[in-house]
């Protein structure tokens, strides 16, 4: 029986697949697939030329670094064992035609992968949480975002989503009770986005004319002070923490958030 090593400085899985696309074109072969995953030191590439050496065996690997690489097919050699590297051809020849040097770092692959699942997730989270919706599973979110109407709550909250965070949104409206999920939230996890009244004014009054609704109360100075004053005092008793969103872009108020958030993914010193 043929035994072949997988082996990756990653996971090993991409490598993996690649070895069983091969063989589905051998009907009925006598072959093992063994998978030796994150092997990144000389002295781990050596014990697998070891085990596979003395019986039959290909080795096949996806090794990234250019050192490991070069090791690996030393001691394949000196072993008698027949390797073959998928990844180091392909490597240099993008290298070649790109005029750039491989960043050598294992596991980007799969770190992108996840990472593009993640966005996946987190916008589909983002789109079913907006304005208050699905209010019973906010617990789930990283992220709450407040406000009253016009202060940049959906936009802030896709851009967020859409690098990575679970984030929805939840408006502030003066008559009426704030939902239970929300106060139940970890204050840190809440984010309060205020405008001033004069440019809360001025967007309120431009959604007003293009949606057709009344300009009084919604779009008048008396109302838009009043919900800013209620706003504040929300923040101030719930402990969360205050956005000022005047004159910013979605980009600029989001980075502030992100960086709060990150601040608060650092471990304690």
């Amino acid at each position: 029986m043929l035994t072949v090593f997988i082996v990756s400085d990653a996971t090993g899985a991409t490598a993996e697949r690649m070895a069983q696309s091969a063989l589905v074109q051998f009907q009925d072969a006598a072959v093992r697939l063994v998978r030796r995953g994150h092997v990144d030191t000389p002295e781990q590439v050596r014990a697998v030329v070891d085990e596979a050496a003395g019986q039959d065996s290909l080795i096949v690997h996806t090794l990234v670094s250019d050192e490991l690489r070069r090791l690996m097919l030393a001691q394949s050699h000196s072993h008698g064992v027949d390797s073959l590297d998928l990844l180091g051809p392909l490597l240099e020849r993008l290298a070649l035609h790109l005029r750039l040097t491989p960043q050598e770092k294992p596991g980007l692959f799969q770190q992108l992968a996840e990472a593009k699942s993640r966005e996946i997730e987190t916008v589909a989270f983002a789109f079913h949480h907006d304005d208050g919706q699905n209010i019973e599973e906010l617990h789930r979110a990283e992220v709450v975002l407040v406000g009253v109407s016009r202060t940049m709550k959906t936009p802030t909250m896709l851009y967020l989503a859409y690098r990575g965070w679970f984030a929805a949104n939840v408006p502030l409206v003066p008559e009426l009770p704030l939902p239970m999920p929300l106060l139940a939230l970890p204050a840190e996890r809440v984010f309060c986005l205020c405008m001033q009244p004069e440019q809360l004014r001025e967007r309120r009054h431009v959604r007003a004319t293009i949606e057709a609704i009344p300009l009084e109360p919604y779009a008048s100075f008396a109302q838009v002070s009043k919900e800013y004053q209620y706003a504040e005092r929300l923040c101030a008793r719930h402990g969360w923490r205050r956005i000022e969103v005047t004159g910013n872009s979605v980009e600029e108020v989001a980075r502030k958030i992100i960086t709060l958030l990150a601040d608060r993914r650092q471990p304690a010193p």
